[in-house]
């Protein structure tokens, strides 16, 4: 089974050996509620978001990997921050691959589409704010989200 483990501040992590520019997007829909996906590879909650790739900017990545992992068409509107901390390395056990976080966090507002599983998500849900505590999911995803939910200035780390 392919699984995604998440390091932090752990001397026993495996060494990171790449570096890849990913892209995670709060979506939010008209009652203000954030768009979860419990991952398929971890089993923790988050939101959606991967790899950008050749060829296409970061809102394209974002709207695709959003469409991909929920079935939900999103717009951009806006950035959370930039989140490269050298001490959240993320292993996938299918290719013994470890990256360093390196993602950009974006803003999109829902436009088409229900919540629908995929490959990569177990299920998909609008989550109210104020429930967004009760959900397990990795401190740096915890971090994103509450960067969001505090507004201001963008997040650079």
């Amino acid at each position: 089974m392919n699984q995604r483990i998440d390091y932090y501040d752990d001397l026993g992590a495996p060494a990171p050996n790449s570096l890849v520019p990913s892209v995670n997007v709060v979506v939010t829909n008209d009652a203000g509620e954030v768009l979860l996906i419990r991952r398929s590879d971890n089993d923790n909650w988050a939101v959606p978001g991967g790899a950008i790739d050749l060829g296409e900017s970061i809102p394209q990545a974002a709207i695709r990997e959003t469409l991909e992992e929920t079935g939900i068409t999103c717009e951009i509107t806006g950035l959370v921050g930039t989140y490269s901390d050298p001490r959240h390395v993320i292993h996938y056990t299918s290719n013994d691959e470890v990256r360093q976080e390196f993602s950009i966090v974006l803003t999109g507002r829902a436009v088409s589409g229900r919540p629908t599983p995929s490959t990569e998500s177990r299920e998909v849900r609008w989550v109210p704010q104020d429930e967004l505590d009760s959900y397990g999911m990795h401190r740096s995803m915890r971090l994103r989200i509450s960067h969001y939910l505090q507004g201001g200035s963008p997040h650079i780390g």
